[in-house]
Formats: structure tokens, sequence, C-alpha cells
């Protein structure tokens, strides 16, 4: 392809990935998940009690909260209180539905758990690097629940994953930095489940548009990715933390 990716990276690789778990004391699971020089650091607390449409269903919750903070970026963040930007609200809410689908809420019984993603450094998939992250920490949290005998099996029936694809001069690229994301003609943040299920699909024509061709290698590079992250996911898991 014609365009040289920034970082030296082919168009079908991801940036590196790494997962420092138990990264905080009080958080029942707790990830610095690094997607290249995008840093976020994905908590999961867990509280008793649902949402009041779920009171007396039996059912749990999950919900998520994202914020970039003030130096994550060249210029700084003004900090978000009370009103909340539109990106912020769309974010955490694709978070929220992205990592629900990873539960079954029955199992979960009436807790919510609760995802929040804190950009430490943005060089763009700031939100998916929240979702694999926030997977992560997610399964840090409900092992806790088992072992301490606030559960007798895991609610988790799918990993989650989460990744960014792009057009470049018509060509598709994975897992883009700021400076392909700027100059990218379409933009696709595609999340999917362990068995390649699609969860969601954000695709948007920033300049132009895009065939139905494209579309089919988007999602094709798209499921590679996620493959790969799925298999990171594992292996961080399995890992010991102490």
């Amino acid at each position: 392809m014609s365009w040289l990716r920034p970082d030296g990276r082919q168009f079908y690789q991801l940036r590196p990935v790494r997962f420092e778990r138990m990264f905080t004391r009080f958080a029942a699971g707790s990830v610095l998940t690094s997607c290249g020089d995008t840093h976020v650091l994905c908590s999961a607390t867990i509280q008793k009690g649902v949402p009041k449409f779920l009171e007396g269903t039996g059912k749990g919750w999950l919900t998520a909260e994202y914020r970039m903070l003030p130096g994550a970026t060249p210029q700084r963040q003004a900090r978000e209180f009370m009103k909340l930007s539109g990106r912020t609200q769309e974010i955490q809410r694709l978070i929220g539905r992205s990592l629900r689908a990873s539960l079954d809420l029955e199992v979960l019984g009436e807790r919510t758990i609760t995802i929040d993603a804190d950009v430490l450094q943005a060089d763009a998939g700031t939100r998916t690097t929240s979702i694999f992250g926030g997977f992560v920490a997610l399964a840090d949290a409900v092992e806790k629940l088992i072992e301490q005998g606030e559960l007798e099996r895991s609610p988790i029936r799918h990993q989650i994953a989460a990744v960014s694809v792009g057009l470049l001069q018509g060509e598709p690229v994975l897992d883009l930095n700021y400076v392909e994301d700027v100059a990218a003609e379409v933009d696709f943040n595609v999340v999917m489940d362990d068995q390649l299920n699609i969860i969601e699909v954000q695709g948007t024509a920033e300049e132009g548009t895009f065939n139905r061709t494209q579309l089919n290698q988007i999602l094709d590079l798209a499921e590679k990715g996620i493959q790969e992250l799925l298999d990171a996911q594992r292996k961080a898991l399995s890992s010991s933390t102490h």
C-alpha cells in the first residue's frame, strides 16, 4: 500500500499491547492497559443492588464511566464535572454495552459492576483500549467474587475485545494511532466476542465514501486484530499477579 505508517508497522499489525493487572489496591479488578502510546487505567468495582428498573428481577447490571485526564493530550483537557460532553457519554455507553454482552446477568445476581476507564495518555483508540482492558479488569473482579464465596460460578459467558480500522488512501489499516486517525478517510470501531460474533460496529466516512468491498476488508482486518487481542487477554489472565 502507498500509506507509510509513522511507526513502521505493516497495515495488519496492532500496536504493542500490555496489561498491568491489580494496578490499584482497592478496586476489585484494575489494569493499566497500554496500546502503543495510549494508556488507560481500567477499574472494576462491585456493589450490591441494581438500578430501579431491575429491582426484584434477580438480574445484575454493568455500567461504565469514561474520562480523559487533563494531561492525556498535548493540549490540556478541561475536567468534565456535572456536564459531560456528547463524546464522553457516547464512549461510556459503548463500553457499558460491549462489556454487558460478556455477562449472564442472572448469574451475577442483584449486583452492579462499574467499569471506570480513565485515559492517562491518548494516542487514538481510547475507546477500544477501554473495552479490551475493561474486560480484563472485569474478569479479575468476578474471580474475586468467586474466591470470596459470593458466587458459585462465573457469570462471564464471553471474552470481549475491540479494535479500530481505518481507510488510508483507500486501503484498510489496523489499529490507528493519532496521526493515522486524523488522516483516515473512513474510521471504524469494531467490538466482537470470543466467537467472533459482532457486538457493535461504529463506522463513519470522514471524507468521501466507502464501498461494500472495502467494508468487508475492514471487518476481516478487525477480526484478525480482535483474535490477537483475545489471545493477549487470555495470556494476561493466566499469569500470576503475585
